[in-house]
């Protein structure tokens, strides 16, 4: 065959193959859609009223000042998009509420066994006004401590004077109550249960105070010898070091299982020293609070007797002997519950880049290694509020999207049912309205929409019903249309409902 015969047969084939096209349709790459799904992240922060560090700013503070303080606390967690906050309501065996165990604090008065005048209940306006904002309100209490140094005079109504068999005086200055002793116990556990029945607040929280740090007593051991003695001749076994463990133990394994009994819903949380013993992983060092505080850390996250666990893991990445992602990968595999590992981060005040950063790289790195449940709390929300550079970074980077708690699937499996959505359509913006049968046992509502091929959300709180959005989104030179919403209910327990989704056209 000739070349030009060969190009003929190019020719006429090729006008065959064209002939056979429809010359009017394009190809065009098929962008898959991304599912819809908001954040799930705990993001919490406490707030100390021990020594009012954190709130109220001092003690006898009038009703109005107490309550705008709380409340610009609220907004600033709301506004960068933190989802709970724990309230410390039982600094030394007192209480920031209405209590008839224990009479109101020091702290908040400036005389322990007065109410505020006029009078409110604290907690029950926290617990409202967190709500109201889309927060957690965890109650936070020391289990053992009975005066702080700063706590002012020592009434007739303080466990000091009215049970003084069960307190000892610590060389510091504090006094302690006793762990061993069943009033102990039985107190710490009716102060817990009564706040669980009476208030409707998401979890119950305690610190790394169990027997106190040895620096109290300025060095020497606990004063609890005639009570190791009764112990002893009543035919006790156990070793000092493990009685005192047990004493705590049994007191953590109870409140769980009460509280359980009580409101399942109600999270159970626990916040003791980062390091659980030196060597515990094998390049950590530092102190030993499995012998020094005889709080057996580990043991409560293997038995599973808490819903949350909060290891203060207060040290840089860099530092070798108490690295944060080291000691953070030691406790998650010890959670053989798998419950939430959300650890305590403290958040310098330094406001250089290298302090911000250290913050910002904690939280992701926390992101990266326990994926499934996401979530680190601050101490303390003052450090947050005195670090502009910090609170710019989070709004930029972390915490520039709201977010979910996540749910706990060990307490309530439930899905609350999807709402009812209707919208109504104007010039260039879109309302969306719901309404849910069972509107109360909603915490939280997600409203998701769809520019082009890309999903975005907002989160609004319970008592919100309806959202005003733009029918065009993207940008001028790229514009996008709104073509899809969707909308769901979030239980109290963290668990997304269904969504009932539209189409805009």
């Amino acid at each position: 065959m000739t070349n030009k015969s060969f190009s003929s047969v190019i020719i006429i084939f090729t006008a065959f193959l064209f002939s056979n096209c429809t010359p009017t349709k394009k190809l065009t790459a098929i962008i898959p859609t991304i599912a819809p799904s908001a954040m799930k992240e705990f993001r919490a922060a406490w707030v100390a009223t021990v020594a009012n560090i954190n709130w109220p700013s001092k003690p006898g503070l009038s009703t109005q000042q107490q309550k705008q303080e709380a409340v610009d606390l609220l907004d600033f967690l709301q506004k960068h998009n933190f989802n709970a906050v724990i309230l410390q309501v039982r600094p030394q065996a007192d209480a920031l509420y209405k209590s008839d165990i224990e009479p109101w604090s020091y702290y908040l008065t400036g005389e322990q066994g007065k109410a505020p005048d006029p009078y409110y209940d604290p907690l029950e306006f926290w617990t409202k006004e967190a709500h109201d904002r889309g927060l957690e309100l965890h109650v936070w209490l020391n289990p053992y401590r009975a005066y702080h140094p700063k706590g002012g005079n020592i009434s007739d109504q303080s466990i000091i004077k009215t049970n003084p068999n069960l307190v000892v005086y610590l060389k510091e200055g504090y006094w302690w109550m006793d762990p061993s002793q069943k009033e102990v116990q039985d107190r710490t556990t009716n102060v817990v249960i009564d706040l669980v029945k009476r208030y409707d607040i998401d979890g119950v929280h305690f610190d790394d105070y169990f027997y106190p740090y040895p620096e109290y007593n300025l060095k020497e051991d606990f004063p609890d010898s005639a009570s190791y003695a009764a112990y002893k001749n009543g035919g006790g076994k156990l070793s000092k070091g493990d009685w005192r463990r047990k004493s705590v133990n049994d007191l953590i394994e109870r409140i769980y299982k009460e509280m359980k009994a009580t409101k399942p819903y109600v999270k159970f949380g626990l916040s003791p020293f980062g390091i659980w013993r030196p060597g515990y992983p094998e390049s950590v060092g530092g102190f030993d609070q499995y012998e020094t505080l005889y709080a057996d850390a580990k043991l409560w996250l293997n038995k599973g007797w808490i819903d949350y666990f909060t290891p203060q893991i207060y040290w840089p990445i860099k530092r070798y002997s108490q690295s944060f992602p080291v000691l953070l990968g030691w406790w998650n595999g010890e959670n053989t519950k798998q419950r939430h590992l959300w650890p305590g981060i403290s958040v310098g005040r330094d406001t250089s880049a290298r302090s911000v950063d250290e913050t910002i790289n904690q939280i992701m790195i926390a992101r990266g290694m326990l994926p499934k449940s996401k979530g680190v709390v601050h101490w303390s929300i003052s450090s947050d509020i005195k670090n502009p550079n910090l609170v710019k970074a989070l709004d930029a980077g972390p915490y520039k999207e709201a977010a979910l708690v996540p749910a706990s699937p060990w307490l309530d499996k439930s899905i609350p049912e999807a709402p009812e959505v209707s919208i109504t359509k104007s010039v260039d913006s879109l309302q969306i309205s719901w309404t849910h049968h069972n509107a109360a046992s909603v915490f939280r509502w997600v409203i998701y929409y769809r520019y082009g091929n890309m999903w975005s959300y907002k989160i609004l709180n319970r008592n919100d019903r309806f959202l005003q959005i733009n029918l065009k989104g993207g940008t001028d030179k790229a514009p996008l249309e709104l073509n899809r919403i969707a909308v769901s209910a979030v239980s109290r327990t963290g668990n997304e409902s269904k969504l009932t989704e539209m189409e805009i056209k």
